[in-house]
């Protein structure tokens, strides 16, 4: 490790205030039943794909809606991928070792990974909490679905003994605020761009049509008023 410093020290202070946490979990987990511990490791992956799926139906969806819902379904993934980008980054410059090689006499769940596959910030945490958040600003019916789900698949990582609890704490945090900041701030640009890739004939079949804006409430009551008097 490098000397500390402010960046670095909670990475490097894993071995110092995570184990306590990082033992009690693995240890409750090694006596839950086969089929939970099955649940855990496959639940950690899957959870991953069920916000992939949501997206692609995000994205069918918008086809038959306004440019402004099409940007939204493009460009929520895209900063889902954005900040798996940055926690890779951090990864690499922090080098915090996976608990499970750094602490000895560990059972786990889950297989350790390669040694250089670093622990912090739990890149797991980061995209399902960015995918929740995102889908939280563009698509708020499943957002009661999404954030536990983000939550259930941060804490899979513990509990199938691949990271600390610190990992997966900072790794929700930088998902659930970097993601809806970038696709926050890129919305309108993005909109205007769909209006225009949506004139294109050939990106038609991805993009979808422009659908019809909504008539303004004062041009629907001057026709319903119209309408009365025939």
């Amino acid at each position: 490790m490098s000397d500390p410093t402010a960046a670095l020290h909670l990475a490097e202070a894993g071995p110092e205030y995570g184990v306590g946490v990082y033992r009690d979990v693995t240890e409750w987990a090694a006596t839950t039943p086969g089929w939970m511990q099955s649940a855990g490791e496959i639940g950690t992956e899957l959870g991953i794909l069920v916000f992939v799926a949501l997206f692609a139906v995000q994205w069918w969806r918008a086809r038959t809606r306004d440019d402004r819902s099409m940007a939204q379904a493009l460009l929520a993934p895209a900063a889902v991928v954005v900040g798996y980008g940055l926690s890779e980054i951090i990864k690499n410059w922090l080098h915090e070792e996976r608990p499970c090689r750094a602490i000895p006499n560990v059972r786990t769940i889950a297989a350790c990974p390669a040694p250089g596959d670093w622990a912090f910030p739990s890149n797991h945490s980061v995209i399902a909490a960015a995918s929740a958040a995102t889908l939280l600003v563009t698509w708020r019916l499943v957002a009661a679905f999404a954030l536990p789900l983000a939550v259930l698949v941060a804490l899979s990582r513990v509990y199938v003994g691949v990271h600390y609890l610190h990992d997966v704490a900072a790794g929700a945090l930088l998902g659930v605020v970097l993601a809806p900041l970038l696709l926050l701030a890129v919305r309108a640009p993005g909109a205007r761009a769909v209006a225009r890739l949506r004139q294109s004939p050939a990106l038609k079949p991805a993009l979808g049509a422009t659908a019809p804006a909504a008539p303004r409430p004062e041009a629907a009551a001057e026709f319903h008023a119209t309408a009365s008097h025939r």
